[in-house]
């Protein structure tokens, strides 16, 4: 593209030279800022909710928990996620390409509709008038607004990802990008998966807002549990996408790794489309409404196909680290590698955080869950929230608080605020979540229920009984969980703090200082944004294992893993003996 015709839309970027199209930056602002205000609110709540969990301090009274509880999961798991993920698609269709927005007006709909049916969403919720927790089952039913308000955030968010796909088309057809970045093709999967969900969700919804307003009967909750699923898991699978490009592009930012075969990374992006929404169908496991062909079909080979997607990731992200560290000679012996890593910047300390909670535990427990017979012992307990804790909680969020410290100062041309904090801001944050799915986990582990104000169940008047009297075990497992959650809401508000510290107060320039950065991460064709057609210099070293440290680790991880489903099936065997 030539500098004439990049200034008529934009301006150019004196970090990366990339050119910057001034609709798509402000929309970008907005979208950003809207979903740290979100995340902000989620992070409130999720205290309050634990300090509840926590017995011992057990906070809130009880129709407060449920609205509390009902607000967190859809400020967390659509709102803050889907505005964020909203600015990732317009910077990766637009900024990243160097190429300018079709249709401005377009993308300004989209927002507006998706800030208004959610914080009419989110009022109703935090007013008592819409506690129906996160999957809205029928029979709960919620005023017609509500279905109406979520209605209309979901067109809003169908309406952005169409925009996504128009601004990636006419980028090609205009000759303004070839083969697309890694990470715009990441994010390409996410939108696809984003309209998969989103029209499932749809489907889903508006026969509840139909019943709500009297004009059919209500849903069948079979159905109605079958089509909500394709959005309340579709949603995360729409997270894991984003994530794993964020992944490839802070690798990429803080060593300057490239994907050992970015031809097999991009193929198992492929397999996401194909198979990992088909898999979500775990959460239905206990449903009597579903054959058991389907289940064994979606809980198998689906989700093998899926996972093996996670598994290639896994091993290229962590083996492209190594190369690049062992090709610029900083690594001794196996792991020396590792000692030579910026620990200390907080992309790759967030890159670290995301990996190891989203695919380490995260990871494992979902496909231990996953499994229809070990799935029964897990079902409505706290394991199930301990596990997507790990992941959209804690591996989604560190990987999008990663990226977030180089976007945001290049993007608002703001000098990032508070340096020492946001150093240690990843380790904080990444700390807390284990320590409160720990505690969540075992919890869990001990049959504690996951969505019970009352866990003791001693306010229930007809069993008249205390279940964790006489159990210490349980009660100190909820401490652990609720001092985690203190570690972790303080590692989200330094993020928050630091983030609008930096929007409102940083100081201007047009050349932030983003700390570390891999000096080939905005060469001519870095892994970030060239689209594949470099080989990689290891090419060169043919006859020689390149990655041994991230053999050694992979197989660690396999062995992990097979002792931890190993253990799961132990368990599942004792069963019978409980009820002798």
């Amino acid at each position: 593209m030539s500098m004439q015709a990049s200034l008529t839309f934009g301006r150019r970027c004196q970090v990366t030279d990339l050119v910057v199209d001034r609709s798509a930056e402000h929309q970008i602002m907005a979208h950003a800022v809207t979903a740290v205000v979100y995340l902000a609110i989620g992070g409130i709540l999720a205290l309050l909710i634990a300090l509840t969990r926590w017995q011992w301090v057990h906070l809130l009274p009880v129709n407060t928990f449920y609205e509390l509880l009902s607000t967190h999961g859809m400020v967390m798991l659509i709102f803050w996620i889907l505005f964020f993920e909203v600015a990732g698609l317009i910077f990766a269709s637009t900024v990243l390409l160097s190429a300018r927005m079709v249709a401005p007006i377009v993308g300004w709909i989209a927002y507006a509709m998706m800030l208004g049916g959610s914080l009419v969403a989110m009022l109703l919720m935090l007013t008592g008038r819409a506690t129906v927790m996160f999957t809205s089952y029928p029979p709960l039913l919620a005023p017609p607004t509500y279905y109406g308000a979520v209605l209309v955030f979901a067109v809003g968010a169908i309406v952005a990802v169409v925009h996504f796909f128009v601004n990636v088309i006419a980028a090609r057809r205009r000759g303004d990008v070839g083969t697309l970045p890694l990470f715009t093709f990441a994010l390409l999967a996410a939108a696809i998966l984003a309209l998969w969900s989103l029209a499932a969700g749809a489907a889903a919804l508006i026969p509840a807002f139909l019943w709500s307003l009297g004009l059919i009967g209500p849903p069948d909750p079979g159905v109605y549990r079958l089509l909500y699923w394709g959005l309340g898991h579709g949603a995360q699978q729409v997270n894991l996408a984003a994530m794993i490009g964020i992944w490839y592009a802070l690798a990429s930012l803080t060593v300057g790794a490239k994907p050992v075969n970015e031809g097999l990374s991009r193929v198992a992006i492929v397999l996401y489309v194909l198979f990992i929404q088909m898999g979500s169908m775990h959460h239905l496991l206990a449903d009597p409404g579903i054959a058991p062909w389907v289940r064994n079909l979606n809980t198998s080979y689906f989700m093998y196909a899926a996972v093996m997607a996670s598994l290639i990731h896994a091993f290229s992200i962590p083996a492209a680290v190594e190369l690049a560290m062992r090709e610029r000679g900083l690594s001794n012996g196996l792991f020396g590698w590792l000692r030579n890593v910026p620990w200390g910047e907080p992309g790759f300390a967030s890159l670290a955080v995301s990996l190891v909670l989203f695919g380490v535990f995260g990871g494992i427990s979902g496909v231990i869950m996953g499994g229809p017979q070990a799935n029964l012992l897990a079902h409505n307990t706290l394991i199930v929230p301990a596990h997507f804790h790990m992941t959209v909680v804690a591996g989604t969020t560190a990987a999008f608080m990663g990226i977030s410290y180089y976007l945001v100062p290049l993007v608002f041309q703001r000098q990032m605020m508070l340096p020492a904090m946001v150093k240690a801001q990843p380790w904080v944050y990444g700390f807390g979540m284990t320590v409160l799915c720990i505690g969540m986990g075992l919890a869990g582990h001990w049959g504690l229920p996951r969505r019970h104000w009352d866990v003791t169940f001693s306010s229930t008047g007809p069993l008249g009984i205390n279940l964790l009297a006489g159990s210490a075990e349980p009660t100190i497992f909820l401490a652990i969980m609720g001092i985690g959650a203190i570690i972790a809401v303080t590692g989200g508000a330094m993020f928050v703090l630091s983030i609008v510290g930096t929007v409102f107060l940083g100081t201007r320039t047009a050349t932030p200082d983003l700390g570390y950065v891999s000096p080939e991460a905005f060469a001519p064709m870095p892994a970030l944004v060239a689209g594949g057609s470099e080989d990689h210099p290891a090419a060169a070293h043919a006859g020689a294992f390149e990655v041994p440290g991230t053999l050694v680790l992979a197989l660690l991880f396999l062995m992990l893993f097979i002792a931890l489903y190993g253990y799961s099936w132990i368990e599942l065997s004792g069963i019978p003996m409980l009820f002798r």
